[in-house]
């Protein structure tokens, strides 16, 4: 941007203004001719040297994702590790040669050439001259053919015989392979020429795999901050007042979870394949372990936390001007994310269930003497916990609180997610209203969205869990980017699915898995909510044993007959357990009512796209979507433009 050229241009000349002698060795001998510092003025002392020169400051570039440090001629990212070159010229040359124009004797003594006069046979025999002057580089060389004539070639040999067959056929050297170079600028740079302040930040959670390819989510974040720029000037060319950034939450790689144990038991065999399943599903198995998921959940929140405190203070009037935070996850990345923002403890969760279970023991003392005895066990229970608290605090282990973000989150951006299975083997059942609040409450997150490819394997649904009878209701498709006026989101009326164009859509030539008979439509809740309602009531029943987990968890599979249909159920624990079954909630649904705000939003499918090879590809293409991309744009534009409306008018 001319903004970024031009202080950067400011900061590298009042750097060579005060470090002559090391401007001197850059190639800053230009500028300090236009100054009247090459040789004119004595060079400044070591000491004043050294200390001027600790104080140039790092320029910010590209809205502050990016310093650019002109002593090194470097350019660092802010917010995340790799670093990149920065060089004075817009040029093929490389990094070491982006000066040659500026300490090439040679080219000084050109510019200071008259114009020679041309007549019409000096033009006819133009391309046929020799250079004046020439300059070798690493890897390719420079002709001088006069004051404006530069040209870069490339000493592949390739290259070296593509000149030498174009200049026997009459043409030129430069024409055949050369590149022209130019002393100047396309575009006069201008201050003016740079982005508004950021209004919005959204951070980028990955999933798994991150361990596989440690910088593949700041890829990701960048291509899809690119596809976000194309849309917002194709469609949001009037929000010049509001800029959204993106910035990468890289948390995996900090982590130091079981070291290289899991590395040293793996066997050699197909080595390659099982290395590729330690690296990515393998973070699945940390997060789900007791043991690893607090140091995953307290890196991701500290990660969180250093990112927003490290932007703020860089952009003092982000939280007075209103500014909002939203997070987008993806895969894993999901489920770690809504567990902190909602608190999300297993540990407290059974624990608070195991004494939940201590309480009801209490209906099974009949006599004075067991409950004295129960009196004294709880006594001694709570006396051995405060003991083993003070022996962790001696230690310096006490646990300490559960993470908490330190910004409010606007809105939460689900991609490609299975955070709805995670729900469902949780408890969470289907309510009776529609709201947000039921997974998500708006006093945490203001809107949840679960984005998603309609053959991403790994993805799953919400709504179903919010009111049951949206398992026959479709979910919101998204518009195509290049869509002229599309319908609103929210004016988008619910439409039910029908399931013989869902499975006449699922068979392919023919012949596929999916043209198995199609079986009866089932409510897209039954089969987690069983296996959720089997879950929880096994983490209450950790007393009975393992064959008592075993047995709630898979008696109720979808593929086998409930025993209620067969007739067993003969035990006392399986009468309860199906009892609750059948007095689920779903029997109080009423179809009448609707979500207040939808969540799932599906990707509309490619008119040639084959779903096998969707199938493989589709968790990973959200960040390339344009589709994605206008969508994000869509909501928060929007909810930005309502709070301003909200905040001018009248009371």
């Amino acid at each position: 941007m001319g903004h970024d050229s031009l202080r950067m241009e400011i900061m590298y000349r009042r750097f060579c203004e005060l470090n002559p002698e090391r401007a001197l060795s850059r190639g800053g001998e230009e500028i300090l001719k236009d100054n009247g510092l090459d040789g004119g003025e004595p060079a400044l002392d070591t000491s004043s040297k050294e200390s001027i020169d600790i104080t140039i400051e790092a320029v910010c570039v590209r809205g502050g994702l990016y310093e650019v440090d002109v002593r090194n001629k470097e350019c660092y990212s802010v917010y995340w590790n790799p670093v990149a070159a920065q060089t004075r010229c817009y040029s093929p040359i490389e990094k070491k040669q982006s000066n040659l124009g500026v300490r090439s004797q040679a080219f000084r003594s050109l510019s200071s050439l008259q114009p020679m006069p041309v007549n019409v046979t000096s033009v006819v025999f133009l391309k046929c001259r020799s250079a004046i002057h020439s300059v070798q580089l690493s890897r390719s060389h420079v002709d001088w053919y006069g004051v404006d004539e530069v040209y870069l070639y490339s000493d592949a040999t390739t290259s070296k015989i593509a000149r030498t067959v174009t200049q026997k056929l009459g043409f030129s050297k430069a024409s055949s392979s050369g590149t022209r170079l130019h002393r100047g600028f396309v575009e006069e740079a201008s201050l003016d020429d740079k982005p508004p302040q950021t209004t919005h930040i959204v951070f980028v959670v990955h999933g798994i795999g991150q361990k596989m390819d440690k910088d593949r989510i700041i890829k990701n974040t960048g291509m899809l901050r690119e596809a976000v720029r194309k849309m917002e000037e194709k469609h949001f060319a009037e929000q010049t007042e509001e800029h959204v950034e993106f910035l990468p939450v890289e948390w995996r790689s900090k982590l130091a979870l079981d070291g290289d144990t899991v590395e040293s038991i793996t066997p050699d065999k197909v080595r390659g394949l099982r290395d590729l399943l330690n690296s990515s599903a393998m973070d699945i198995m940390y997060y789900t372990s007791p043991l690893y998921r607090d140091e995953i959940t307290n890196g991701l929140t500290q990660e969180l936390n250093r990112l927003y405190s490290l932007f703020c203070s860089r952009n003092p009037e982000f939280e007075s001007r209103g500014g909002k935070v939203s997070i987008i996850s993806h895969s894993l990345g999901c489920v770690i994310t809504f567990d902190i923002m909602t608190g999300w403890d297993p540990v407290r969760f059974c624990l608070q269930e195991h004494r939940d279970q201590l309480k009801g023991e209490d209906l099974h003392w009949t006599t004075h003497e067991e409950r004295h005895l129960l009196e004294e066990v709880q006594l001694t229970r709570q006396r051995l916990r405060e003991l083993q608290d003070q022996l962790q605090g001696l230690k310096a282990a006490k646990p300490t609180p559960f993470p908490t973000l330190t910004f409010k989150v606007e809105n939460f951006f689900c991609m490609g997610s299975p955070l709805a299975v995670f729900l469902a083997l949780r408890g969470i059942r289907p309510g009776n209203t529609g709201d947000q609040d039921h997974i998500m409450p708006k006093s945490i997150c203001r809107r949840l969205f679960n984005i998603f490819h309609p053959t991403d394997p790994v993805a799953y649904r919400l709504e179903p869990l919010v009111l049951k009878h949206y398992s026959n209701i479709a979910p919101v498709q998204i518009h195509w980017c290049n869509t002229i006026s599309p319908t609103p989101y929210d004016e988008i009326r619910p439409s039910h699915l029908s399931v013989s164009k869902s499975a006449a859509s699922d068979t392919e030539n023919g012949s596929s898995p999916s043209s198995s008979p199609v079986l009866a439509t089932r409510h897209y809740g039954e089969s987690i909510t069983s296996l959720g309602k089997a879950s929880i009531l096994g983490a209450a029943s950790i007393s009975k044993g393992i064959g008592g987990i075993l047995f709630s968890r898979f008696s109720r599979s979808p593929s086998l007959p409930s025993a209620v249909d067969s007739g067993i159920g003969d035990s006392e624990d399986s009468q309860s357990t199906f009892a609750f079954s059948a007095i689920s909630p779903s029997s109080l649904f009423d179809a009448a009512v609707e979500m207040e705000h939808r969540i799932d939003y599906e990707l509309r499918e490619g008119l040639v796209e084959s779903r096998y090879w969707s199938a493989v590809t589709s968790h990973t293409a959200y960040w390339t979507s344009h589709d994605v991309a206008l969508f994000l744009l869509t909501f928060i534009y929007k909810q930005q433009s309502t709070d301003q409306t909200q905040n001018t008018s009248p009371m």
